[in-house]
């Protein structure tokens, strides 16, 4: 191999080829060409015919190398190569090739043009060599006069440049891509701005010079600069009219008016952002005249993308608006206050407290005054708690008319938020007076789940409600403890319904003067796969909250008609049968009509039915309850209150309702035996009597009351004196028996 020197001194051709070699270093736009070979003529006569050239707006720069092994240093550290010409046999038979599978695998070049030049033409690499190594060309030194030369190199560089283009192309497209996720996650506007001046800098490959301006009115002029960078940076935040007049704000106002991207002339780039009927943006970055980092059309590629952005980033603060906010009350909503109560609970804030804060009576209220009463009240509601909460303290909505709150213990004090209602508050000029209740949970220090933690509290909120209407309650364990098992519960009680394991006893009611058969309690049972008996007063409450209650009433109307339909046919039916009915049930719209219904299908008149009610109907509206009542008595059914004196006692809904009978408590039935127990259940009986309502008593298991309750006029009774609840098939065989002995005494008819 011939040193530098040794060519030097050798051939007067080396020196232009020096000259061209230093002049490639230094040169910063231009298209490199190498030429391999070990023969420095072909190097000067390349040189005589290309030197000097332009093509496509950009100098034609030469490097030299004449091995293989000074090729391939050059080659290390090339790395925007235009074209390479190889003289394929110039050290030995393979070095040419050899040389061009280290251009495309060691030196990574994949789009730089090849060229082999050869003096022998039976030397051209096969088909399969060509296309493996993406050979451009290859030409005998023979054929290559200067014009044929010139028009080799101007195709490759053209195919070179196209192929930079396309790759240029797909990297500025993944880099929009890429890109999207970002500007997707940024908090603002001012953010999204930001990173948008960031982005482009990146795919123009220019300092970041530039500002974004959005438009805050309808004019077009009215734009404001939300984010700037570089020599700007001191404009963010001005109105655009505030700028000093410049090709700046010219690029910017042309965008702005024409709706797309402006080049200028000198320099700059103003780009347009934004849909049509939204918010736009433009922004102006700081580029040289002759900058063309980026073709036009992916300009307007990146313009859609950013438009598109823009677009969804809208949507996504709305979505999120939807999903974290309450609109009616203004207030973040139920997914926000869980995540913010993890949040809490995760960063061990043990001081704090979790409200959860209830409108009584509020479903009571809707139905009656209306929706729009309801709307309007839940915004007072919400505005008082606001007003008696500092600074700081989260409250939500979490349903329909529950409200939660998040503070330290010095800052939240649930007794006073009960108190922030306590005058009535003027719902369109209407005085309406409520009353708020409260279960809240103190954080653990412990970590704990936020939606465990707010299920704790719903657990303290639904025993206040019970238990404590208008007061506030203390999450504590066990409440969590029983709240499970009445999960449990309510899940064997699904499971018991399918199963058919539920069924109806009925127990006889007698007149305590002839002891004639009046009438039949239907009750239901639950009795377990193994045998076991779930009490009523365990099963029932379940089954009502739940809202199992409603079809396992209608299954119980159902049968308990049908049963009365049997002994009608035998001739053995008493006058009426009695059928518990609860709250939950005279609320749902379709009861009145179930009941017909079940009477139809028997072939039942109105008078076999009885229907009880608990003095828990107190909870309903009075119009809504008189009005169902009324209807169902105009079908001839008899309407009975149960278990008088033990629930809400309002006398004025004995006296306004529609009622038929009155039934004395079991409890003050039992007290007849104590000194002065008899003065509740006669207090019952005379009230009673005062309202023209029948009275019968319940719980009577011994002899020693019968009398007692003739006396202070009971005329009706029930209990485990008289007979126990019996199925179907024990209730006709003891209505037979009691056939029988229809002539026998108090005592003695009442046996078996």
């Amino acid at each position: 191999m011939w040193s530098e020197a040794e060519l030097r001194r050798a051939e007067p051709g080396w020196a232009a080829v020096d000259a061209a070699r230093r002049a490639g270093r230094s040169q910063g736009t231009h298209w490199r060409i190498l030429v391999v070979d070990n023969d420095p003529d072909v190097h000067a006569a390349t040189l005589a015919a290309l030197e000097g050239r332009t093509l496509f707006e950009r100098p034609l720069v030469f490097m030299h190398a004449f091995s293989g092994d000074e090729a391939k240093a050059l080659l290390l550290t090339e790395t925007d190569l235009a074209m390479v010409i190889i003289d394929v046999v110039s050290e030995q038979p393979s070095a040419g090739l050899d040389l061009v599978d280290f251009i495309r695998h060691c030196a990574g070049l994949r789009n730089t043009r090849i060229v082999l030049r050869t003096g022998q033409p039976g030397q051209v690499p096969d088909l399969e060599t060509l296309l493996r190594y993406d050979i451009n060309d290859y030409r005998t030194k023979a054929e290559l006069t200067p014009d044929r030369l010139l028009a080799m190199v101007v195709t490759a560089v053209r195919s070179y440049k196209q192929l930079c283009a396309v790759d240029a192309s797909r990297v500025s497209l993944e880099l929009i891509v890429r890109s999207s996720a970002s500007l997707l996650e940024t908090k603002d506007a001012h953010e999204f701005a930001s990173a948008v001046l960031t982005q482009l800098a990146a795919l123009l490959q220019v300092p970041r010079e530039g500002l974004v301006c959005v438009q805050r009115g309808e004019g077009r002029r009215d734009y404001h600069v939300l984010a700037a960078a570089g020599r700007f940076s001191e404009l963010a935040g001005l109105p655009l009219d505030l700028l000093s007049q410049g090709p700046e704000l010219d690029l910017l106002c042309a965008s702005i008016e024409r709706r797309y991207n402006v080049f200028g002339e000198s320099g700059g780039l103003a780009l347009h952002i934004g849909h049509k009927d939204e918010q736009d943006f433009v922004v102006f970055m700081d580029v040289p005249g002759n900058h063309r980092g980026l073709e036009p059309q992916l300009l307007d590629v990146l313009c859609a993308n950013l438009s598109t952005l823009l677009h969804n980033r809208g949507l996504l603060g709305r979505l999120h608006e939807s999903a974290y906010h309450d609109p009616l009350v203004n207030l973040p909503n139920r997914a926000h206050f869980v995540e913010e109560v993890h949040d809490c609970a995760r960063h061990g804030a043990t001081d704090y407290v979790l409200a959860l804060i209830d409108i009584d009576d509020f479903s009571a209220t809707n139905d009656v005054m209306g929706h729009r009463f309801g709307d309007r009240l839940l915004e007072q509601v919400a505005r008082c708690l606001e007003a008696a909460l500092p600074p700081g303290v989260l409250l939500a909505r979490l349903g329909a008319d529950t409200f939660g709150v998040l503070g330290s213990q010095r800052q939240v004090q649930p007794r006073q938020l009960l108190d922030c209602v306590r005058q009535p508050l003027n719902i369109d000029g209407v005085p309406h007076k409520v009353s708020l209740t409260c279960g809240y949970v103190l954080l653990p220090a412990e970590p704990q789940a936020g939606v465990d933690l707010v299920k704790d509290a719903t657990i303290a909120l639904k025993r206040a409600k019970r238990d404590h209407r208008g007061q506030d309650l203390q999450y504590a364990a066990q409440m969590g403890a029983e709240a499970r098992a009445r999960a449990l519960l309510r899940s064997e009680l699904r499971e018991a319904i399918d199963g058919q394991q539920l069924f109806l006893v009925y127990q006889p009611q007698l007149n305590l003067s002839t002891h004639a058969l009046v009438g039949l309690e239907a009750l239901l049972r639950w009795r377990t796969s193994d045998g076991r008996f779930v009490p009523p007063d365990q099963f029932i409450p379940v089954a009502e909250h739940s809202g199992l209650i409603v079809g396992l009433g209608q299954w119980v109307l159902a049968t308990a008609c049908a049963t009365m339909r049997e002994l009608l046919d035998a001739n053995a039916a008493p006058q009426r049968m009695a059928v518990n009915v609860s709250t939950v049930q005279l609320q749902d719209p379709g009861f009145f009509d179930l009941v017909c219904a079940a009477l139809e299908r028997s072939g039942l008149q109105g008078r076999h039915l009885e229907l009880e009610i608990t003095e828990s109907v107190a909870v309903l509206p009075t119009q809504f309850l008189e009005h169902t009542l009324s209807a169902l008595r105009a079908q001839g059914i008899s309407i009975a209150i149960d278990d008088f004196g033990t629930g809400y006692s309002s006398l004025s809904y004995l006296e306004r309702l529609p009622l038929d009978r009155i039934k004395i408590d079991r409890s003050f039935v039992h007290q007849l035996g104590e000194p002065r127990g008899a003065r509740i259940a006669e207090m019952v009986a005379q009230l009673g009597r005062k309202l023209g309502l029948k009275v019968l008593a319940e719980g009577i298991e011994d002899a020693s009351v019968w009398q007692p309750l003739l006396a202070m006029g009971c005329e009706e009774g029930q209990g485990y004196y008289i007979a126990r609840p019996m199925e179907k098939d024990a209730l006709i065989a003891w209505m037979e028996r009691q056939a029988r002995h229809d002539a026998c005494g108090p005592r003695d008819a009442l046996a078996g």
